[in-house]
């Protein structure tokens, strides 16, 4: 296996639909959707949590905010969270490294041994606690593929 270099390979942009993705030939679904329409019929306390969402993980460095038909991903390198806005409140889910055991979560399905996603609600902006916080740094970390080895990226 190689050291690492400490330089991160280009993003591969999707032709189609210019989305980058690390991998290159990322199966997905193309389209373009706007940040507006997840919000239409919903009250300002779910785009005040979404906002504060947003926010919380701007703390940990840049973020892409990628609108979907049915959800709103966050990606670094690659996804590692995502938002379904309600007319209340978020359901979303964050991924982790390791499998978490918290009330915080409402469920978590392990997608591989260092992919773990672990799903939440969130009806008010408190629920974005200490605790909270640490798991969607680990999740942001994820998204920058530390959680890998340098062969793996």
């Amino acid at each position: 296996m190689n050291p690492p270099s400490g330089k991160k390979e280009k993003l591969w942009n999707c032709p189609e639909c210019g989305r980058g993705f690390a991998n290159r030939n990322q199966s997905h679904f193309c389209g373009r959707h706007s940040l507006d329409h997840h919000f239409e019929g919903k009250t300002a306390e779910a785009r005040a949590i979404f906002e504060a969402f947003v926010s919380l993980l701007n703390e940990f460095g840049p973020v892409t905010v990628l609108p979907e038909k049915t959800r709103v991903a966050f990606q670094v390198r690659m996804s590692f969270a995502a938002v379904c806005v309600r007319r209340t409140y978020l359901i979303g889910h964050l991924v982790l490294a390791r499998r978490v055991e918290d009330p915080l979560f409402t469920r978590v399905d392990t997608i591989s041994p260092r992919n773990h996603v672990h799903h939440f609600r969130i009806t008010r902006v408190s629920d974005m606690n200490a605790a909270f916080k640490r798991y969607a740094k680990d999740a942001y970390a994820v998204g920058e593929q530390k959680h890998l080895s340098a062969g793996e990226r």
